[in-house]
């Protein structure tokens, strides 16, 4: 996202800046990154493909806006997180395609170090000292899990099979990061290379006690520290987009992951702000202030515009949806799951698959909602939620029913573009503070609770059995 400056006397004023930056995230957005899938369970992206893309939109989002690239004063980056990539230090030749997040192919490591002796004597230990010590970082240590949307044990599957990367990493010539890292390299012409604290925290490796790359994890896992990029604040000068790309040197002011992002566009700046996302998955942070906790996890889903569908019936006549095509995640964690109906009977229509499948993304932020008050001690202060799915307002107000708090849905939904374009301007005093950014907000809607969970219940009980017969589906086939 870009942070654009006027062409004659100094910043936009307010109403134009939300207009061009509204131009140019509806240009970023209308572009989609194909997914490879050339194995069952792994999904690459072609980092090639992306790079043209990339380039393309920028490009494209300036000319939408009707600016020169002159104009441009920051670039913020948001990406998509723990999907990562290893390349060539000195020629810049990537060894493989993006691994994304939702990517399988370590699901067999990660079973065989959750059930191993050196985990049970790590979670063991660390209650132990826990218990002595009340540091919450040995209570954090001691609940130490892996799963497959971690980069950790990809990366090691990465390691332990292509023997390109092993040579490279013997050499010192190997290079890792996630999207916004292997962006970073790309637009700097190899002259930067780091990440954020955003990026890095989602990768599995990263220490949020100590703000750094975890020595104990990467020893346990074999990955090189060196391995790693050096990692900055967010908002940070990470240089200068070569000239030849766009033909100005454009200063890079920002890399942020899109979740993280989206939190910032949404100007969730106070302790128990929590943002809620649902469009690819639905992603569900609150904002803890200084204090590290636990993470929630995400879901996999896709929903059109369907509302006037499920509104046209009572219920879903006792079918439910389970929403995993790529496994379960928090709190259930089961990569083995299977997207699943269950309940069709001879009288079941189109309208109540749709109902089911609206249902289950309701449900789905009523669990996640109970881990987070469960795991994380924070009284909630505002909901503000983003993505795709949040244009179905049926969906927002069955969730507001169920979790019994207010939502407030903004007139734009692409948070985490917004996010980034914030961070950006803030480093170089486009905007002056986060209170400027408030006022630039808008809401669309606030959905308030109608009904009480309770009405839902049973409903929800039953869609709980269903979620757990498809578990460990894989496994049994």
């Amino acid at each position: 996202m870009l942070a654009e400056r006027g062409s004659d006397s100094g910043v936009l004023p307010s109403s134009l800046k939300v207009c061009r930056l509204e131009t140019m995230i509806l240009t970023f957005t209308a572009w989609r990154v194909e997914s490879l899938c050339p194995q069952i369970g792994w999904i690459e992206i072609d980092p090639d493909v992306l790079w043209l893309q990339f380039v393309a939109v920028i490009k494209e989002s300036v000319k939408a806006a009707e600016i020169e690239m002159t104009q441009i004063v920051g670039l913020g980056i948001s990406t998509q997180r723990a999907t990562f990539i290893t390349w060539n230090k000195k020629t810049g030749n990537h060894f493989h395609n993006f691994i994304c997040w939702q990517d399988l192919r370590a699901t067999e490591l990660v079973k065989s170090w959750n059930s191993s002796l050196i985990m049970k004597l790590i979670h063991s230990s660390c209650r132990m000292l826990h218990f002595f010590t009340r540091s919450k970082r040995f209570l954090a240590a001691s609940l130490l899990t892996f799963t497959t949307q971690h980069v950790s044990l990809r990366l090691a599957w990465i390691l332990q099979n292509l023997v390109e990367v092993q040579k490279a990493i013997e050499e010192e010539n190997c290079c890792f990061g996630t999207v916004d890292t292997w962006l970073l390299h790309k637009l700097t012409k190899g002259s930067a290379y780091a990440t954020d604290f955003s990026n890095a925290s989602t990768t599995g490796l990263f220490d949020p006690y100590e703000m750094c790359w975890s020595s104990f994890i990467t020893s346990l896992l074999s990955i090189p520290l060196s391995l790693l990029p050096p990692v900055r604040d967010t908002s940070f000068n990470f240089g200068s987009v070569d000239e030849e790309i766009f033909g100005v040197p454009i200063p890079i002011m920002a890399l942020v992951a899109d979740q993280q992002a989206a939190m910032f566009g949404e100007c969730c700046f106070q302790t128990g702000d929590v943002k809620l996302t649902m469009g690819t998955g639905t992603f569900l942070d609150i904002n803890t202030g200084n204090s590290p906790q636990q993470n929630i996890g995400e879901l996999f889903t896709d929903a059109a515009e369907t509302e006037k569908m499920a509104k046209s019936l009572e219920d879903s006549e006792g079918v439910y949806f389970v929403p995993c095509f790529s496994g379960l995640q928090a709190p259930l964690n089961d990569p083995c799951a299977c997207a699943s109906f269950m309940g069709l009977k001879p009288s079941t229509s189109k309208h109540h698959l749709v109902r089911a499948i609206l249902e289950s993304i309701a449900f789905r932020n009523k669990q996640l909602y109970e881990v987070m008050q469960k795991e994380i001690h924070i009284p909630v202060r505002k909901i503000r939620a983003d993505g795709g799915v949040c244009k179905n307002s049926f969906v927002m107000q069955m969730t507001s029913d169920l979790i019994n708090e207010n939502i407030d849905r903004p007139m734009h939904l692409d948070m985490s573009c917004l996010g980034a374009a914030s961070l950006a301007g803030l480093a170089v005093g486009f905007w002056t503070d986060k209170e400027e950014l408030k006022k630039l907000r808008r809401s669309e809607v606030v959905f308030k609770p109608q009904k009480k969970w309770q009405d839902y219940e049973v409903s929800m009980e039953r869609w709980v059995r269903a979620v757990r017969r498809s578990m460990h589906w894989y496994n049994e086939a």
